[in-house]
């Protein structure tokens, strides 16, 4: 299983990195595989590819900025959490991800 995410703040600085840390340590943790890129005040980095979203279960965006780019998520699952869940409940959201994606292979 694998996810990809984007991850972008208001001020583009602190919380947009402190949330992709966070999304990637709780899939690490839930044996997710993970790419996560930012969106910050310094543009975008660690850029998700063609492949890297084609491959992915779901797509996670932060939803408390516009996020670039989002047509190349039109063929994608998305879910959309405010920058403060995925701080605050990363580990949450990976179990939820990861119990709705095995349910609907199975």
């Amino acid at each position: 299983m694998k996810i990809v995410a984007v991850t972008s703040c208001p001020s583009g600085v602190a919380h947009t990195y402190m949330a992709a840390e966070a999304i990637e340590k709780a899939a690490k943790a839930a044996g997710i595989g993970v790419k996560v890129e930012t969106q910050g005040s310094i543009g975008i980095e660690n850029e998700l590819t063609a492949s890297d979203i084609s491959e992915a279960d779901v797509v996670v965006i932060t939803k408390d900025m516009d996020i670039k780019n989002t047509d190349r998520f039109k063929n994608s699952k998305v879910v959309k959490i405010s920058i403060g869940d995925a701080i605050k409940k990363a580990p949450t959201l990976m179990q939820k991800i990861k119990d709705h994606v095995e349910k609907k292979n199975s």
